[in-house]
């Protein structure tokens, strides 16, 4: 067994070690490859980066999401079952190309990636409201592509049981549909319960996902939605996130220390839809709050599953 150092000759190695990992790092990142003819055609993509842990991505022609895999929770702690957010500038697909370089969170040129979930719900994420807490999932299993794109982007998820406190375990399947046009996904979430009794869910949307700003958050009841414009990063702009629910199943809003809550009513069993979508003030379509606030605001979505 090789003889353990201690005193000023470990620490210089040990430094050394710290000063060579950024290097090392820096050089296994790669320029982002542009997209072929036949890649900017596309208005939509799904892939499982399975180089990266499983996080699935998908984007449209206006922006783009990824979810996490459940390896991620051992590799890089804490993950969360939120819903990432990339900005977007182009309308190919970009999302698996950047991620591929190693860097993703520098802006290339296509996009970039600095909204950070954290342990929050993301964009969309939700749990069960119970007792004044959110009780959450852990990541995706069981990934399950119905389009891959050119034209649209589909796919379903399970989200294996968790507890609600002592009251009750829950399990989730969702489905996820991203059409071109729309900075919108359209989730349709089906919550199986040890209980028959109606619950709360919860979606949120992360406070502080770009920085320890929090942003502009407006809470609209009549129309069941939450609308949350981002701090301006320097070099990168500003976030911005919406949820809408079934105004008919609305029962109010809540927060935590990590998330924005809209509250909705759910029966075990039953499947209910939502709408949670993103914007970058760096891409070609919203540029300052109003413009995001008065789009959500336009929205006429449809709650039938």
């Amino acid at each position: 067994m090789p003889e353990a150092r201690t005193g000023r000759g470990a620490i210089a190695v040990g430094a050394l070690a710290l000063l060579a990992a950024p290097l090392a790092l820096a050089q296994d990142r790669k320029p982002l490859r542009p997209a072929s003819a036949e890649e900017q055609t596309a208005r939509a993509a799904v892939s499982i980066a399975d180089y990266r842990f499983g996080d699935l991505l998908f984007e449209n022609d206006r922006i783009a999401f990824r979810i996490y895999g459940r390896p991620l929770e051992g590799a890089e702690p804490p993950s969360s079952s939120g819903i990432d957010a990339w900005g977007k500038r182009v309308r190919w697909p970009f999302m698996d190309r950047q991620l591929r370089t190693g860097d993703q969170h520098q802006d290339q040129g296509e996009g970039v990636d600095f909204y950070n979930v954290g342990t929050g719900r993301g964009v969309g994420g939700l749990g069960i409201w119970h007792d004044n807490k959110l009780w959450t999932s852990r990541n995706y299993v069981n990934p399950r592509i119905a389009s891959a794109g050119p034209d649209r982007a589909a796919f379903s998820v399970d989200y294996p049981a968790w507890p609600v406190d002592t009251a009750r375990n829950v399990a989730e399947t969702r489905q996820f549909a991203l059409v071109p046009g729309s900075n919108f996904i359209r989730m349709t979430s089906t919550i199986a319960s040890s209980s028959a009794e109606p619950l709360t869910v919860a979606v949120g949307l992360s406070k502080r996902a770009t920085g320890t700003a929090l942003g502009k958050v407006t809470k609209d009841a009549e129309r069941a939605r939450l609308i949350w414009w981002g701090p301006e990063a320097p070099d990168k702009g500003a976030m911005a996130g919406a949820v809408m629910v079934d105004p008919a199943a609305f029962v109010g809003f809540a927060e935590d220390a990590d998330n924005y809550l809209i509250l909705v009513r759910v029966t075990p069993g039953k499947p209910f839809v939502y709408y949670a979508g993103a914007a970058w003030s760096g891409g070609p379509d919203f540029k300052r709050e109003p413009d995001w606030h008065a789009y959500v605001q336009q929205q006429q979505p449809d709650f039938k599953p």
